[in-house]
């Protein structure tokens, strides 16, 4: 996300936040009261999102003054503290929920892929995310999944072919679907990567003799045909994991020798970290 998106996504969050006014501080804070606050921790995690608050704090108003304490990526627990603002008592209200919002939501993708990046790391898979992200939070969230030692699969629809059990079904199959897309690649100069989902050993094999596949995704193997798929698929092309993969059965997956698992997870079933703004 470039500055001038982030910038544009805050006042918007901002806007949608505040209506025609923040009423409870108008009406119970002098316009004039100064004060400070800090953001504390209050559950073991990652830190993810710090960089984004002094730009919510400057948005809201630019004379606040924030101090970041730890920056992304550190490892955080209960009693420690972020970040402090100082300022105007209603600048500081109107920021807050915000900055909460992004920052605990960011830290709990973050925490979360580094469990999952924990439980894999001697081995070659890679835990990446997918598409099942928040409208509009896209980039900040892939960005919790980067900090928190996981890799972005891809941005959106633009950026990677991904030929899902729809489009196959559409297209009238696999083989068809792999050589209608390089076709239309060559045609358009474009050069992507190409993906193609696999719901069973048949649709593996039929892949590999279509060819042109650059990564085959395993949706919902079990470990055991995971391993007989990476045999079967070799140095061919990547391999992916995909669906029903969690903490307890990503490890088995990983031996397996695929190269990505992804999880989606990740970014659309979250435990936002516990942190509060009070006052000090």
């Amino acid at each position: 996300m470039s500055d001038n998106e982030l910038n544009a996504f805050i006042l918007r969050a901002l806007e949608e936040d505040t209506g025609d006014g923040d009423h409870s501080s108008l009406a119970s804070i002098p316009a004039s009261a100064t004060g400070r606050a800090r953001l504390l921790i209050k559950e073991k995690g990652i830190m993810a999102g710090i960089r984004v608050a002094p730009v919510i704090f400057r948005l809201t108003d630019p004379s606040l003054k924030t101090e970041i304490l730890i920056e992304d990526g550190r490892h955080v627990s209960p009693g420690d503290i972020a970040l402090t603002v100082e300022g105007k008592v209603q600048s500081i209200l109107r920021a807050e929920r915000l900055v909460l919002n992004i920052m605990q939501r960011m830290s709990g993708i973050a925490t979360s892929t580094a469990q999952y990046v924990e439980k894999v790391k001697d081995t070659k898979a890679r835990i990446t995310d997918t598409r099942k992200t928040t409208p509009g939070m896209r980039a900040l969230e892939k960005e919790a999944v980067r900090i928190g030692g996981g890799i972005n699969h891809r941005m959106g629809l633009y950026d990677m072919i991904m030929l899902k059990d729809n489009h196959t079904d559409y297209a009238g199959g696999i083989t068809e679907a792999i050589a209608r897309t390089r076709d239309y690649l060559r045609k358009n100069g474009l050069n992507l990567k190409i993906e193609v989902e696999s719901r069973n050993l048949k649709e593996v094999k039929e892949i590999l003799e279509a060819g042109g596949a650059d990564r085959i995704m395993l949706d919902n193997f079990s470990v055991p045909m995971t391993a007989e798929a990476v045999k079967m698929i070799g140095d061919r092309c990547e391999t992916e994991s995909s669906g029903g993969i969690t903490l307890a059965n990503v490890r088995d997956y990983a031996l397996c020798g695929v190269g990505f698992i992804s999880i989606g997870a990740l970014t659309h079933h979250i435990n936002s970290l516990d942190m509060s703004l009070k006052a000090f």
